[in-house]
């Protein structure tokens, strides 16, 4: 390991990234609070305010995923079709399988230009984790609890808000419902044998409820559906923690656009449409797994330099009194400030082990248990 990459390595390093992250972010929401006073008289300034507040802190995790592991996304597509990324609202349907697949799908937005804007169908938990679920609220994220007798009315009307959304949008769907292991796959194809569809090899059965409603709902104002095909190079199984010690990934992003005309409006036949999409997305994947590589003509949009600068900004603003706070608790040889010291940097410490492991996969959701009935009817 050179210098540094053994620096990028150290905890504490990771603390200063926790700190800046969790000290703005919590100023942020408190911005974004009083920004309620906003809704009842001029509504698309409070969003457009709050799609700059969102990019805040969004693009800090964009940063370490680019400019700190500097990590590679290759993206193949369609050259006709790449003018277009960007320039219009769309649906994204990324696979489930990695730790990092949201920040690959964060990192797609923000190189085209609408991170700050960029919505997801998310379970209901996260909007009570701080700082993230917190910020999702103030922007009309839509969440769902996946119990599709409580989410038809609230995910519809969460959606049929965003039709005059003033910022162009990616709606970020992981329509597998969870990350992919190999105990929720063995599962799902139970389910998929029983329900008399095709076995997936690198996909779990797609939930096409929520698709559907959200391609009823967003009809006439998103102009397509971009089908994201992820995996990484060399059989890299890449971590929130790996990112975190500046570890470099390489990944493969398949894009292809489908205009939604194409997507059929009848719910059964839209399930259908869903069902034999994933049987494509599954034929790429194991064609990359075959010959390393996805179909179409590989580009690298360019890097963009504001989520590097807007952790700047942040840290410069917050480290020189957050360090100078903590020279003069050593400095005053008090054991009792000591030893508030030790705490405060357990509890970081452990605030820190915390927010990674929310992405882990091993603590993802429980596939197949309650949920299995509701797998079966969908």
């Amino acid at each position: 390991m050179d210098l540094i990459g053994l620096l990028k390595s150290q905890f504490l390093c990771h603390l200063v990234f926790c700190y800046v992250f969790i000290a703005s972010g919590l100023i942020i929401n408190t911005i974004q609070l009083f920004t309620l006073l906003l809704w009842p008289v001029n509504k698309q300034l409070f969003r457009k305010i709050n799609c700059r507040l969102s990019y805040c802190v969004s693009s800090q995790l964009v940063m370490l995923l680019e400019w700190w592991s500097g990590t590679e996304c290759v993206i193949h597509t369609d050259p006709q079709a790449y003018p277009k990324y960007g320039k219009e609202n769309a649906i994204v349907v990324l696979n489930h399988k990695f730790e990092i697949d949201f920040l690959c799908g964060w990192s797609l937005a923000e190189r085209f230009g609408v991170l700050g804007g960029s919505k997801v169908l998310a379970k209901k938990e996260l909007a009570y984790v701080p700082i993230i679920g917190w910020m999702w609220y103030f922007t009309e994220m839509v969440f769902c609890t996946r119990k599709w007798e409580q989410d038809r009315k609230t995910v519809s009307q969460s959606l049929l808000h965003l039709r005059d959304y003033p910022e162009k949008y990616f709606f970020l769907i992981h329509c597998e419902g969870t990350r992919f292991t190999e105990k929720k796959h063995q599962i799902s194809m139970q389910v998929a044998q029983a329900k008399g569809l095709p076995s997936l090899k690198y996909h779990l059965l797609p939930r096409t409820k929520g698709f559907a409603i959200t391609v009823r709902s967003l009809r006439n104002v998103v102009s397509a559906v971009y089908d994201c095909t992820l995996n990484f190079r060399n059989n890299e199984n890449p971590t929130l923690l790996g990112v975190l010690n500046g570890k470099k990934y390489h990944a493969d992003l398949y894009v292809r656009r489908i205009p939604l005309e194409e997507v059929p409006e009848d719910e059964d036949e839209c399930s259908a449409w869903l069902h034999k999409l994933y049987q494509e997305k599954d034929a790429f994947q194991e064609e990359y797994h075959r010959t390393g590589t996805f179909p179409e003509t590989a580009m690298v949009p360019p890097r963009r330099p504001w989520t590097l600068l807007n952790w700047l900004f942040w840290a410069s603003l917050l480290l020189y009194p957050f360090f100078r706070f903590l020279v003069n608790m050593v400095s005053s040889g008090s054991s009792l400030t000591l030893a508030s010291f030790v705490l405060v940097f357990f509890v970081a410490s452990m605030g820190v082990r915390w927010m990674i492991g929310v992405t882990e996969i091993d603590k993802g959701s429980a596939y197949g248990n309650i949920d299995s009935k509701q797998k079966r009817s969908d």
